[in-house]
């Protein structure tokens, strides 16, 4: 599937069926490991190697999965329940590359009333030996300054 297309249709890792060797399908399996808090599930996901990279709200400019998974943990530890799920992306195969490039909605339930995400975000997939894609990198950015703080205040304690 390439799309240059916007598609509203959110991928929220219910569809994961289990081949990473669709695009589609490695996309679904980062969402279903995000919101089933599957830290191996992630590691799954993403490329073993010093070339993977994270730039997102929670952790900053991560390198190597090492790193990366760092962040992840402090988000899966969170007591807070939280979903997200991307929508209104485009997808871009070539070659051994694909990526999308579109938002990710959220929300993280702090207990007074739920904190409403709005993220942008691209995520890149490369293929590995066995053909299936692994993410290489990942940017979210959250416009709204407020919002942010919030959010890191909600996960990490600091503001």
């Amino acid at each position: 599937m390439i799309s240059n297309n916007p598609i509203q249709t959110p991928v929220t890792g219910h569809e994961y069926e289990g081949d990473q060797r669709e695009a589609i399908q490695a996309l679904a399996q980062f969402y279903c490991a995000l919101n089933s808090r599957d830290i191996e599930m992630m590691q799954q996901n993403w490329a073993n190697s010093a070339d993977a990279a994270m730039d997102n709200p929670l952790g900053g400019i991560k390198r190597g999965w090492g790193e990366i998974r760092t962040t992840y943990e402090k988000l899966f530890s969170s007591k807070a329940p939280y979903r997200f799920e991307f929508y209104d992306y485009t997808l871009h195969e070539a070659g051994d590359l694909f990526y999308v490039v579109g938002r990710e909605r959220g929300e993280l339930d702090v207990g007074r009333q739920p904190i409403k995400l709005q993220i942008r975000t691209s995520r890149i997939f490369q293929r590995d030996e066995d053909a299936r894609w692994r993410q290489v990198h990942h940017h979210g950015s959250i416009d709204d300054p407020q919002m942010l703080a919030t959010y890191q205040e909600a996960v990490l304690g600091k503001r």
